[in-house]
């Protein structure tokens, strides 16, 4: 394998589209023979981080987790596309400092978009009060302050979005088109 590993974080609101996005980016580096692997927060919550809460404690615990593996992807040449949360700026810091090639992917919907693609009824629990410390609810939620991509999901399509990574990934040397 011939590339530089890079992790690009897809960070912003539960239902904003990380995993949408992440995995369009995905099937097409994949489709263009890049070595990629992908880190879903969902999925790494299952298996990797089982047992934790959703405390600031465990959600740090959470990230620095998910960042020692994008950690070990990245530094072997491995594309790693994290979808996750996190959403405290101080971990996702951190988290850049560590793995140094680094691309924060801010996935950029308002609260009530959000709430309105709700497909797994997660805000709706929340807000009835069912799920405590949820992320834009009664938890919050700490933008990226400069984000190497924007992509603002309730103002572009799939497409534009996936192309604002790609010239990013271009642009800063990790893929060649």
């Amino acid at each position: 394998m011939n590339q530089r590993g890079v992790t690009l974080w897809f960070t912003g609101l539960s239902g904003a589209g990380k995993t949408t996005i992440s995995r369009a980016v995905a099937e097409k580096l994949r489709s263009l023979n890049y070595g990629i692997e992908i880190l879903d927060g969902d999925i790494v919550r299952q298996n990797l981080t089982k047992g934790l809460g959703f405390s600031k404690e465990d959600r740090d615990e959470n990230i620095r987790r998910i960042g020692f593996v994008a950690h070990l992807l990245t530094r072997n040449g491995v594309i790693v596309l994290v979808s996750a949360i996190s959403p405290y700026r101080e971990i996702r810091q951190e988290v850049r400092e560590k793995i140094g090639n680094f691309i924060e992917v801010f996935v950029n919907a308002p609260l009530e978009v959000c709430e309105g693609r709700d497909v797994k009824g997660l805000y709706k629990r929340a807000r009835a009060g069912e799920i405590k410390r949820f992320t834009g609810i009664d938890d919050p939620y700490e933008a990226p302050l400069k984000p190497e991509v924007e992509c603002r999901t309730d103002l572009e399509d799939l497409d534009e979005s996936v192309n604002k990574v790609f010239n990013k990934l271009t642009e800063l040397g990790y893929i060649s088109n």
